[in-house]
């Protein structure tokens, strides 16, 4: 059986660049260690700070007009190294970043069945935390109706180790953002979430231990959760986050429109 997945839960939004610049340290010092196989495996769990990001096959001048009119709502606009299209990242929304070695598994896990086990992962929780079925889409990610998407799977899978991930939306803090575009290229969907549709208040925080189960099942994984004192070079980036967003203070909480 492969090792743990170590995680953690960042208390406060994140601003995305340096949370992106954190994954990066990560997979540099896993592939180093790697020789050793001493390199750990890691889930972070988080809110962002209001962003909307672009992946890595939109070009610049296509979404140069956009970049423009989402700062101007008060949000951050990023060019990620993730796949998929245009959308948007913030608080009421769980992402999850697993920075895993696919091929701790055997046979070696491919980026498609990583994506597929992704989606079991966020519609298993869907059903077992909230007993909402998902709706069948021909589209990656998570529906709750044909034309109502909760979750959204991008990832990037570099040396058979990933980065980027996943995201939930929870409460409804997200969806006015959401409805200043097409998310993912899609005309016909909108954004909704598990809160909206169950018609009663959620909060981020206590997702947390239910979705940390389902991921260990879901990957076959224990998951540990990390002490931050003890892990060495990597604790002490993911504390130095910790400041950073604490220092950054308070987010909007609705588009400046």
């Amino acid at each position: 059986m492969p090792p743990p997945i170590y995680y953690h839960f960042f208390a406060r939004p994140l601003p995305y660049i340096p949370t992106w610049t954190l994954q990066d340290r990560i997979h540099n010092l896993q592939l180093q260690l790697r020789r050793q196989s001493a390199h750990p495996d890691i889930l972070l769990l988080l809110q962002h700070r209001p962003t909307y990001t672009a992946g890595r096959r939109q070009a610049e001048p296509s979404i140069q007009d956009d970049r423009l009119r989402l700062q101007n709502l008060g949000a951050d606009f990023v060019s990620a190294t993730r796949g998929g299209q245009l959308t948007y990242h913030g608080p009421g929304q769980v992402v999850g970043y697993p920075l895993i070695d696919l091929s701790r598994y055997s046979p070696v896990m491919g980026a498609r069945d990583y994506v597929c086990r992704i989606q079991t992962f966020l519609q298993s929780h869907l059903q077992d935390s909230h007993g909402l079925a998902h709706a069948p889409s021909e589209h990656t990610g998570v529906f709750i109706d044909p034309i109502t998407k909760i979750g959204s799977i991008g990832v990037q899978v570099r040396h058979r180790l990933t980065s980027h991930g996943f995201a939930l939306n929870i409460t409804r803090e997200p969806l006015p953002w959401f409805n200043q575009i097409v998310a993912c290229g899609l005309a016909d969907v909108q954004a909704g979430s598990i809160e909206s549709k169950l018609r009663k208040s959620l909060n981020v925080q206590d997702e947390i231990p239910v979705l940390v189960k389902q991921f260990g099942r879901v990957f076959q994984r224990d998951m540990i959760k990390m002490v931050l004192q003890d892990e060495g070079e990597i604790g002490e980036a993911l504390m130095a986050l910790e400041s950073e967003a604490e220092e950054a203070g308070k987010w909007l909480e609705r588009p400046r429109v």
